[in-house]
C-alpha cells in the first residue's frame, strides 16, 4: 500500500500561482506513476497531469497544458504540481494519486482506474 498526503492548496486570485505537494509513504519502491486529478463542485473527477516515476516523463490534460507543471523528487517521494495563470475554472479539490501498475504508454495512466492509491485532497479556490 502507498499512502499519500497532499498540501499547498489555498485561495488565490485569477492569474496567480500555487504549488501543490504530495508526499508518498509505504511501499513507494513499487510506484510506477503519480498523477494529479481534480474535482470541481457538482462535476466528475477529471485528470490533470501524470508523471512516470522512473524517468520523469509527463503527460497533461489539454485544460492545463502550458499552465501546470508536474514534477517529482524521488529522494523525497514527493510529487509537485506547479499551477500558473490560474483561472476560476481551475477551482476544485485536487487529489494526488499513485499507481503500482506496470504500463507502456504514459497517457493510458490518465484514467482513474489506473491509480491504486489516493490522497484525501487539497482545496484550491480561485477568485475572479
Amino acid at each position: 500500500q502507498v499512502q499519500l498526503v497532499e498540501s499547498g492548496g489555498g485561495l488565490v486570485q485569477a492569474g496567480g500561482s500555487l504549488r501543490l505537494s504530495c508526499v508518498a509513504s509505504g511501499q513507494t519502491a513499487s510506484i510506477s506513476a503519480m498523477a494529479w486529478f481534480r474535482q470541481a463542485p457538482g462535476k466528475e473527477r477529471e485528470f490533470g497531469a501524470v508523471i512516470r516515476w522512473s524517468t520523469g516523463s509527463t503527460y497533461y490534460a489539454d485544460s492545463v497544458k502550458g499552465r501546470f507543471t508536474i514534477s517529482r523528487d524521488n529522494t523525497k517521494n514527493t510529487v509537485y504540481l506547479q499551477m500558473n495563470n490560474l483561472k476560476p475554472e481551475d477551482m476544485a479539490v485536487y487529489y494526488c494519486a499513485a499507481s503500482r501498475k506496470p504500463f507502456a504508454i504514459l497517457r493510458t495512466m490518465s484514467q482513474s482506474s489506473g491509480m491504486d492509491s489516493w490522497g484525501k485532497g487539497t482545496l484550491v479556490t480561485v477568485s475572479s
